[in-house]
């Protein structure tokens, strides 16, 4: 605006002096006319990205989100077209998060639901017998939907924020021991094996949220174990006094390519079998909140979690 201002001023001079022989009501006209077209053409490509932004938030309320707008300058309007573009780049990426979100659990909840459908379908019409053995059939699929739910259930409250840290110090075994007492029950005989260095060690952390990362990685190692294998769970000191924990099985292992996307939503790698496909990344999330890590690693055999909380800051309280 001080540009614009300036120069129709020195214009506006410019042809005053010009037109000095010229009789005063001409003059005044041209420097008029003169001023206008200089203010329209300055205006114009100043207010060329406020257009395109006005276009680009048409196009998205229309659904599209791929349209930018070009910011040519460093002034205001050019920090607000440079604010604009990752404004529609963020609604573009939560409007795919989204659509892909619930083309996923459609799909997760459509296999049980038809499996389930299928069952008692099948009594219904008396092809199948409402014996043990069907119940138990319909019970694993009512089990699997109830899963999914929870996990779903789980995952928008730790999105969302909504799982505030309750961080209080534990004894390591014993906690261990209560967790696996929430895991489902073992099939083929897989032995879970519990070992903490040293016998007395204890943590600060929060022990609901904890518990569910223990919970799903064993529940994982489980699901990949072979018959009569074992999963090992291990609890050590870690540096800054913080808590190491390690769960290892038996299984195919996790190849290195993998390792990364397993704790992406509703990813399954080329060795699952079964799952919702949400418990590593919630598993993930829970050691998050904690500033800690997951890491998937090198094991000679089966796949090896390893999970790493560090001790609290000194301005985090304890319940």
């Amino acid at each position: 605006m001080g540009l614009l201002v300036v120069g129709v001023i020195i214009l506006i001079a410019f042809l005053f002096w010009v037109g000095t022989g010229w009789q005063i009501r001409h003059t005044l006209a041209v420097a008029l006319v003169a001023s206008l077209v200089f203010t329209l053409f300055l205006t114009h490509g100043m207010t060329s990205p406020l257009r395109q932004m006005t276009a680009a938030a048409r196009a998205m309320a229309r659904g599209d989100y791929s349209v930018r707008v070009r910011a040519t300058s460093r002034d205001e309007v050019g920090q607000l077209a440079t604010a604009f573009n990752q404004m529609a780049a963020d609604l573009g990426a939560a409007d795919e998060y989204r659509r892909g979100l619930i083309a996923n659990v459609s799909h997760e909840l459509r296999t049980p639901i038809a499996a389930l459908h299928a069952v008692l379908e099948n009594v219904v019409d008396g092809i199948a017998q409402p014996d043990p053995e069907t119940l138990r059939v319909a019970l694993a699929q009512t089990e699997r939907l109830g899963e999914l739910v929870a996990n779903l259930l789980d995952l928008s409250r730790v999105e969302g924020g909504a799982i505030p840290l309750q961080r209080s110090s534990f004894h390591v075994e014993d906690f261990l021991t209560d967790a696996l007492r929430h895991v489902s029950p073992a099939p083929h005989d897989v032995e879970v094996d519990v070992r903490v260095t040293p016998p007395d060690l204890t943590a600060v952390a929060d022990p609901a949220r904890l518990r569910q990362v223990v919970v799903n990685l064993v529940d994982n190692a489980i699901r990949h174990s072979p018959a009569g294998g074992r999963v090992t769970v291990l609890g050590c000191a870690a540096d800054a006094e913080g808590l190491r924990l390690e769960v290892c099985d038996e299984g195919p292992g996790i190849p290195p390519a993998e390792r990364e996307t397993v704790f992406q939503r509703f990813t399954r790698g080329a060795t699952s079998a079964g799952g919702t496909g949400l418990g590593l990344a919630i598993a993930r999330w829970a050691v998050e909140l904690h500033d800690g890590v997951i890491d998937v690693v090198d094991s000679p055999t089966g796949c090896r979690f390893a999970v790493t909380v560090p001790h609290p800051r000194p301005t985090e309280e304890l319940t």
